[in-house]
């Protein structure tokens, strides 16, 4: 039998420990172990009691981050239910597909997604039950606080849980397409428990969750995980560079994780250098390469080992890691799998490609995930007959055994024969002193099939042109890899993890001709 009531045990083993802290509410907002207990204890009487809620049932929630996502996630363990957050920056018509494809009898609102909701209700019969976090909330919901105090706080007889019973549904990023929900178990969420904690967490540590917790990132990489032995979690209601860095002075906060793009806007910010960071222990990077100029800036300002990583919604998160030592003599790896991981790299007929050659990256563990919920089609195309998780991703391993994401299988195109990476070409870009953000894409060419473009945004307060750019990318490229024209722009589009979503610049270029 698998755990479901991973707070209670937390209660029991660490009842007046700070678990919480929700920074939007204040002092009012730090909750014990055997607070957090209680309200998902509350929480979970109301679902079962009031709203019918049973195993295998749904509750969804569309809120920005706060302690409400921890409360449903827990109580949902309880009673064997499962926690469907979707994303709240979605439309309401996006979002009311979502609905209905997981078919969730309650919904958990923030009060300002209220005008969504209220578009939503009509077209999604499965919800029977409106909480509402705040304000007043649309016709018919109740306030959640309110529900929470009036519902008794003694557990609750839980449910019986195995290992491929579901704890929740994750939505993917939507990089390539419609978002899938992949179905997290019991025995994802413990293996990634143990995958993440051998690489020096304990109960002593203070993390903070900025990411959106609708995500994988802000949920999984180390929320979860950091609850599970006793940690203390600091939940921002949405990233703020500046919020961030005066948290980790006043917190003390020990560890964290950011993207690439955070690290550059937390260096930019007039408090970087003020900052404490003598709480510090590490600070872990992913969902892209961390270039070694933004090690180096970090470095002579605040000397805090950065390790790095790489995780996906369907697996892990906690698939690859690699340790400060190697930050720069390894620039742009991943590092190796985690301690339960089986990772290998094959090429279209699945067969294993030699050391140094790019494929696929494919995956075996015990911490992937169990299909894509109602789509057996996503799910097959996606884990062939021995279990091997396909990620989409060219990755290439050196000898050494380190890899490297060498990039998306469906972002390279081919050029006059030659297979051409855009990652490569941006990590590149990124060496540029005036280089803030960019990515570059293959669009149709007459002559060579496709060439790249590459859209590019410039760092505050600097200047370069397209023709400087390409000379830059000339002298350290072979020349069939640099982009034909480059684009300066203001934003580039990003998915809810920060990834750059490319199929809109695609889309957009298709618009525009």
């Amino acid at each position: 039998m698998y755990i479901g009531d991973w707070m209670g045990r937390g209660a029991t083993y660490w009842p007046d420990k700070v678990a919480v802290m929700d920074v939007a509410k204040g002092e009012q907002g730090r909750f014990t172990y055997r607070q957090m207990n209680e309200r998902a204890n509350r929480l979970a009487n109301w679902l079962r009691g009031e709203a019918g809620i049973g195993k295998g049932d749904r509750v969804g929630m569309v809120a920005l981050n706060g302690v409400e996502y921890l409360d449903a996630f827990f109580a949902c363990g309880k009673l064997g239910t499962i926690f469907v957050p979707y994303n709240w920056r979605l439309h309401p018509r996006e979002l009311a597909n979502l609905v209905n494809q997981t078919t969730p009898r309650v919904l958990i609102c923030s009060d300002e997604f209220k005008d969504t909701i209220a578009q939503v209700k009509p077209g999604c019969p499965s919800v029977t039950h409106y909480l509402h976090l705040e304000g007043e909330g649309i016709e018919g919901s109740q306030h959640y606080e309110a529900v929470l105090q009036g519902a008794p706080p003694h557990p609750v007889t839980n449910e019986e849980v195995n290992e491929e019973n579901i704890v929740c549904l994750l939505f993917t990023g939507g990089t390539t397409g419609l978002p899938k929900a992949a179905q997290i178990s019991y025995r994802m969420i413990a293996w990634n428990t143990l995958n993440t904690v051998v690489h020096e967490l304990n109960r002593d540590d203070v993390t903070i969750t900025h990411t959106p917790m609708f995500h994988t990132g802000g949920l999984l990489v180390y929320t979860i995980p950091l609850l599970t032995i006793g940690g203390t979690v600091v939940i921002m209601r949405r990233w703020d560079p500046d919020e961030m860095l005066a948290l980790i002075e006043r917190e003390q906060v020990t560890m964290f994780f950011c993207i690439p793009t955070q690290y550059q806007q937390m260096l930019q910010s007039p408090r970087f250098k003020t900052t404490d960071f003598s709480s510090v222990c590490f600070m872990t990077s992913g969902g892209a390469p961390l270039p070694v100029s933004l090690i180096k800036a970090w470095r002579e300002v605040h000397n805090v080992p950065f390790k790095q990583g790489f995780g996906m919604t369907e697996f892990g998160p906690g698939i690859f890691s690699m340790g400060p030592e190697y930050a720069e003599s390894k620039a742009g790896s991943i590092g190796w799998p985690n301690y339960f991981v089986d990772a290998c790299l094959v090429d279209d007929n699945n067969r294993p490609v030699p050391v140094g050659e790019v494929g696929e990256l494919v995956l075996k563990g015990p911490s992937m995930f169990s299909g894509y919920f109602n789509n057996p089609q996503a799910t097959a195309e996606a884990v062939d007959e021995e279990d091997w998780f396909h990620t989409g991703d060219l990755a290439r391993m050196d000898e050494d055994g380190f890899y490297y994401i060498v990039d998306r299988k469906k972002d390279m195109f081919i050029s006059g024969g030659e297979n051409i990476y855009p990652a490569e070409i941006e990590k590149v870009l990124y060496e540029h002193p005036a280089v803030h953000m960019c990515a570059v894409i293959g669009v149709p060419d007459e002559k060579w099939g496709e060439v790249g473009k590459a859209f590019v945004i410039l760092k505050p307060g600097t200047t370069a042109t397209a023709e400087e750019l390409i000379e830059f990318l000339r002298s350290r490229l072979a020349r069939y890899k640099v982009p034909k024209s480059i684009e300066f722009v203001e934003s580039l589009p990003l998915s809810p993890a920060g990834k750059i979503l490319k199929r809109e610049l695609k889309t957009h270029l298709c618009c525009a001709i």
